[in-house]
């Protein structure tokens, strides 16, 4: 088991991701060090939402939970049992009570197939009822989010717009009635307006049937809006986690003050505040030593460079992996 401090002890937790690894080889010797001891958990009904900058590791994290591709090491422990460990026979089983949405609606889906047989295809493989009972349940799914059953028995994806893709996607992903959802950036590369059509689509879908998900992202303006909790990302690594209204009410790391600094305010009167970032996202081949931030970070001193920083609470439920956080730090007998 880990000793992370910001992992609870509930007995709703569906999905514990324990000390999680994946890493890439690169040639030559070299390796790609994409996750690096990740640690989060979700409870049942919960929505975590992952965010950070491209390449910081997250959609890398959502695939590992999945298994595609197995991590280098740690634990996926869903609903009581290891995912790392279990057998082809026993994951692909699994599998079909924790499903993914992935970020490009259309290529997701087989260009050669008609949407209702993609959408049905799970339920045939898994021999779930009869004809009928497939027909009756992949039209009510596809009701549910939107689409026309009629239209989809006789078209193919590229028939259907990008955000009617990712709502037939959303559909295959329900139709085996799973418990989690993992959403990999899953309204990135849809217009603005109908990304906010799918956003709420996936709220009220939730609801209706009964999901647990993950929500990974990069843009912290969507995240707070679906989340019930925001772990936040930065090269590998998870530098915050906290309940979705504290963090952006009190950002503790100086990378989440950057990434809300960056969030646009929607009116023209307002002058944008600079943001305090200088140089590049380091290379995740050969990552710092010590806080993997301090090559940007304005705070950084010789601790930062040297000693990798412990999660450490601020609150309740709020921590953060930071030598010197912007939010004191509490202990058990109260604030510091």
């Amino acid at each position: 088991m880990t000793s992370a401090p910001h992992l609870r002890q509930r007995d709703d937790i569906v999905l514990s991701v324990q000390n999680l690894v994946v890493e890439f080889p690169a040639g030559r010797g070299r390796r790609v060090y994409a996750v690096s001891g990740v640690d989060f958990d979700l409870a049942t009904g919960e929505t975590l939402g992952i965010v950070g900058e491209s390449g910081c590791g997250k959609s890398t994290t959502g695939r590992a939970i999945m298994q595609m591709p197995k991590p280098t090491s740690g634990r996926v422990e869903f609903e009581g049992r290891d995912l790392v460990g279990l057998s082809a026979a026993d994951l692909r089983s699994a599998r079909t009570r924790i499903q993914m949405i992935f970020q490009d609606p259309i290529s997701s889906l087989n260009p050669r197939r008609k949407v209702w047989d993609s959408v049905a295809d799970p339920l045939r493989i898994w021999k779930r009822g009869s004809e009928a009972d497939i027909a009756a349940l992949v039209d009510r799914v596809l009701e549910s989010v939107g689409i026309d059953p009629t239209r989809a028995r006789e078209s193919r994806p590229h028939e259907f717009s990008g955000g009617q893709c990712q709502r037939i996607s959303i559909a295959r992903a329900l139709v085996l009635d799973p418990s989690v959802l993992i959403c990999d950036e899953p309204v990135s590369a849809l217009d603005v307006s109908v990304q906010a059509q799918v956003l709420n689509l996936l709220e009220d879908l939730k609801a209706e049937f009964g999901l647990t998900m993950v929500f990974i992202a990069h843009d912290l303006a969507v995240v707070k809006n679906v989340s019930d909790r925001v772990a936040v990302m930065y090269l590998g690594r998870i530098c915050e986690i906290a309940d979705s209204d504290d963090l952006y009410a009190r950002p503790a790391h100086p990378y989440t003050r950057v990434l809300l600094d960056s969030i646009p305010v929607p009116d023209p009167t307002v002058t944008p505040q600079p943001v305090d970032l200088a140089g590049e996202l380091p290379s995740p081949m050969s990552p710092p030593s010590g806080c993997r931030f301090n090559t940007r970070c304005p705070s950084a001193d010789d601790v930062c460079r040297q000693e990798v920083p412990e999660m450490q609470p601020i609150g309740d439920g709020h921590y953060v992996a930071c030598h010197h956080p912007l939010v004191t730090p509490v202990t058990i007998g109260g604030v510091v």
